[in-house]
This record gives C-alpha cells, sequence and structure tokens, in this order.
C-alpha cells in the first residue's frame, strides 16, 4: 500500500477545505440544501478531510495537538456511515463556523513544516 507523507496529508486537508468554500461561495443555506451536487462535492471533501487525518502519525497528532483531528475524523466516520441521515445544517454551520479556523491551523502547520 502506497503511504503518503504527513506534509502530503496535510495538502490534501488543505485542498478539501479550499475546495469547499470554492463550491459553497455565494450561497445561502437554502441554495446549499437544494444544490444536491454540491452537498455530494462538500461531503465527498469533508471524507478526504478525515480520512487523511486518520493516516498521520500519532506523533504528529499529538505534536500539533491544538488541531481538532479526532473532531474531524469523527465527522468523516459519521459522513461515511450515515449513507441517508447527513444533517445538512450541521455541514453548514460547519462550513460558515468552524472550517476557516480548521483551515488557517492547517495553513500554519503546513508553513511551519518546510
Amino acid at each position: 500500500m502506497y503511504k503518503r507523507n504527513s506534509r502530503l496529508l496535510l495538502e490534501d486537508i488543505f485542498e478539501s477545505c479550499v475546495k469547499i468554500f470554492q463550491y459553497t461561495a455565494g450561497m445561502e443555506y437554502n441554495d446549499f440544501i437544494n444544490d444536491e451536487k454540491t452537498i455530494d462535492a462538500v461531503i465527498r471533501n469533508f471524507e478526504i478531510i478525515g480520512e487523511a487525518a486518520n493516516r498521520l502519525p500519532n506523533e504528529f497528532i499529538l505534536k500539533h495537538n491544538s488541531v481538532v483531528w479526532r473532531q474531524i475524523i469523527g465527522l468523516r466516520n459519521r459522513l461515511i456511515h450515515a449513507y441517508f441521515g447527513v444533517d445538512y445544517q450541521i455541514l453548514w454551520k460547519i462550513i460558515n463556523e468552524n472550517l476557516n479556523a480548521f483551515k488557517i491551523q492547517i495553513e500554519t502547520v503546513l508553513n511551519n513544516s518546510k
């Protein structure tokens, strides 16, 4: 199995954050919940974020313990296993209230690991 190093995983996480913001730019909640393609794209990128975070070595996670790794991995697990029960209101809230701070944390970790 091919293993990506921590930097590549962080780049995947950052890129997926950027994509989520691109997909939802200019949208209101009602636009979001009525756009299945955007919902699918957002969910997929949250899954990528969570999977990449889950593949980071435990030592790396402990070293960067101010990042909400466990919560983002937990979100990925809920999305993967929810199938028909994803709460779009929670996703929208995460995008608008939490994702930017998370993206900034990831960018900081990336910049400090050059």
